[in-house]
């Protein structure tokens, strides 16, 4: 993570990181994050580590899949950043095929909210924006 040796890192809220396995969600994720103002960076869920380890982004969009595991392992990697950062920052929204809470989905302490799919512009971009202003403040 971007840090000093004894400061927390810090937070570009700015940025949204977007995993998902396929493209075609990735570029469709990109583009309603890019309708927010913020900027994408976008990532599989193999590659998603790295970039989390070497930023601290406003918040996180994870594509959880047909099962919602498709990004699980990111779960270590992801509390890590908030430890680091001392809170609930980055932001962390599941896009998810059943309809629950991050508790429901045993998923408490690392997602902040639970979107159920089909993704749509107007679904996402609100709870991005809300998320957001609410970690910067």
């Amino acid at each position: 993570m971007n840090q000093n040796s004894d400061a927390a890192p810090l937070i570009d809220f700015s940025t949204v990181v977007v995993v998902a396995k396929s493209p075609i969600n990735r570029i469709v994720l990109a583009r309603i994050v890019e309708r927010t103002g913020l900027r994408p960076i976008v990532e599989a869920p193999e590659t998603a580590a790295a970039t989390l380890l070497s930023l601290t982004p406003g918040a996180i969009v994870l594509d959880g899949g047909t099962d919602n595991r498709e990004c699980h392992h990111l779960g270590v990697t992801i509390a890590s950043a908030r430890r680091a950062c001392g809170g609930a920052s980055p932001a962390v929204i599941l896009l998810s095929s059943k309809v629950g809470t991050p508790q429901s989905l045993g998923l408490p302490g690392v997602v902040d909210t639970v979107i159920a799919k089909p993704i749509t512009p107007e679904k996402l971009q609100p709870v991005i924006e809300r998320l957001i202003a609410v970690a910067r403040s």
